[in-house]
């Protein structure tokens, strides 16, 4: 049984609007990051085509995919777990308590 119920569900509305926030937050920042990788990098593709000679514009495409897919996975597994850390996070103060 948890010690602490109320710090893993959001019982009144503002704790509802925070975590939604936060949540919403978390993907308009890596929707976001997305459109930015596709503009970014069409604009490089279009570059290199427009300069022609040799093609260079998949290197920063698959370094930034890279980045992109991790931040990605952290979103969504972040908020796949969100309430693992908020349950870790209230173990975390009551051993904190006991030790005072």
């Amino acid at each position: 049984m948890h010690p602490h119920p109320t710090t893993t569900t959001p019982t009144t509305e503002d704790e509802l609007m925070e975590r939604a926030r936060k949540r919403v937050g978390m993907k308009l920042g890596f929707y976001t990051h997305a459109l930015v990788f596709v503009l970014v990098n069409l604009g490089l593709y279009a570059l290199n085509a427009f300069q022609g000679g040799h093609r260079w514009s998949h290197f920063p495409l698959w370094g930034w995919g890279l980045g992109l897919t991790i931040h990605g996975i952290v979103t969504f597994i972040g908020l796949r777990g969100e309430g693992v850390r908020e349950r870790m996070l209230a173990d975390e103060v009551a051993r904190l308590r006991q030790r005072r």
